[in-house]
C-alpha cells in the first residue's frame, strides 16, 4: 500500500479530516453520508492519480489525492482531497468533490 494512502487512512482514523461545503453538498446530492465517503477510503487499496495543483487563494503548490473504492454495501466512491496542515496539526481535507463514482 501507498505511503500516502497509509497517511490519508491513520488521519481519518484518527478523526483528523474536515469535508468542504461543497463536498458535503455533493453527498447529500448523491444521497450518501460522510461515512459512506471514510468507509470506501479506508477499504481503498491505493491511490487512483496524483493531481499537482496550486491553492486557488494563496497560489501555493499542493497535490490533490483521487481515491476511488467500495463500501461495504458495495456502492463505488470517488474521493479528492489533501493533506494539509493547521496550526501544527495534520488533517485529510476532502475538498473537491466526493459522490457516488459512475
Amino acid at each position: 500500500m501507498n505511503h500516502k494512502l497509509k497517511q490519508i487512512k491513520r488521519l481519518i482514523i484518527q478523526g483528523n479530516y474536515q469535508f468542504t461545503m461543497k463536498a458535503n453538498n455533493e453527498l447529500e446530492f448523491d444521497g450518501l453520508i460522510i461515512e459512506d465517503a471514510l468507509e470506501s477510503i479506508l477499504n481503498a487499496s491505493n491511490i487512483d492519480k496524483v493531481i499537482n495543483s496550486k491553492h486557488p487563494v494563496t497560489g501555493k503548490k499542493e497535490k490533490l489525492y483521487i481515491i476511488k473504492s467500495f463500501t461495504y454495501d458495495n456502492l463505488l466512491i470517488y474521493t479528492k482531497g489533501k493533506i494539509a496542515e493547521l496550526n501544527g496539526k495534520l488533517k485529510f481535507y476532502v475538498l473537491i468533490s466526493s459522490k457516488r463514482s459512475l
